[in-house]
Order: structure tokens, then sequence, then C-alpha cells
């Protein structure tokens, strides 16, 4: 029985972090239209802070920039140093436990050399203007 608890709290734990966070930002998005349909239908005009607001909530998608391209890139060259690193003090206690670090961190390291090749292709030169 153990067996498939463990696997199953696993995944639950996963889905709990992903889908609890969504759901409260659902829920207090349609308690703020409620209140803000209720303000109208009395025919109270909104407060500009309130308007603000609720525009403020939408995430606008940061545009990519050849700045933002290589940050990234060279972070995740990072991670994947880190992580290779790892590897090579592993495998002074086994050499398997340094292949499979090693190889573990070449899918970061792939990204971020993708990465760092794209922000010279980027046709958006300038830094973001966060």
């Amino acid at each position: 029985m153990e067996e498939i608890l463990v696997p199953i709290g696993l995944f639950a734990m996963i889905a709990a972090i992903v889908i609890v966070p969504n759901y409260l930002r659902l829920r207090e998005r349609r308690e703020m239209q409620a209140t803000v349909r209720a303000a109208i239908d009395k025919g109270q005009p909104l407060p500009p802070e309130l308007i603000e607001a609720l525009s403020k909530d939408f995430r606008s998608r940061k545009v990519s920039s050849a700045h933002r391209d290589l940050r990234i890139g060279v972070i995740l060259l990072a991670v994947a140093g880190g992580v290779a690193l790892t590897g090579v003090a592993l495998g002074g206690i086994n050499d398997n436990a340094m292949f499979g670090t090693v190889s573990g961190a070449a899918i970061p390291g792939m990204i971020g050399l993708a990465f760092v090749i794209l922000s010279f292709f980027n046709p958006n030169k300038r830094p973001p203007q966060d």
C-alpha cells in the first residue's frame, strides 16, 4: 500500500502547487468583478484607484529582447555548470552518479546555449524598460 501512496502523494503535491494558486487568483478576480458590478448597478462612480488596480492585475507579456535572452541563457548555463560540477564531485563516490548527473546538466545547458545564440539573432536589441 505504501508503494502506491508515495507516488500518488508526490503527484498530488505537484498538482496542488499548480492548481491552488490559480484557483485562488480566479476566485479573487470573480469577487472583485462582483463588487464592481454591484457598484455600477447602484450608479456609484468607480474611483480611479480601483480601475488602476483592475488593469494592473493583467500580466503584460514581456517583449523578448536580446538582453533578456542573453540573461536567461547565462543563468541556464550557470545552472548546468553547477549540476555538472556536482556530478564531478559525486564521481569520486560512484561513476554512475557522475554520468547521470552530468547528462542531466546537458538539458539546461543546451537550452541556455540556445538562448545565448538566439540573443544574437533577436531583432529587438534594446534592453527591456522595466
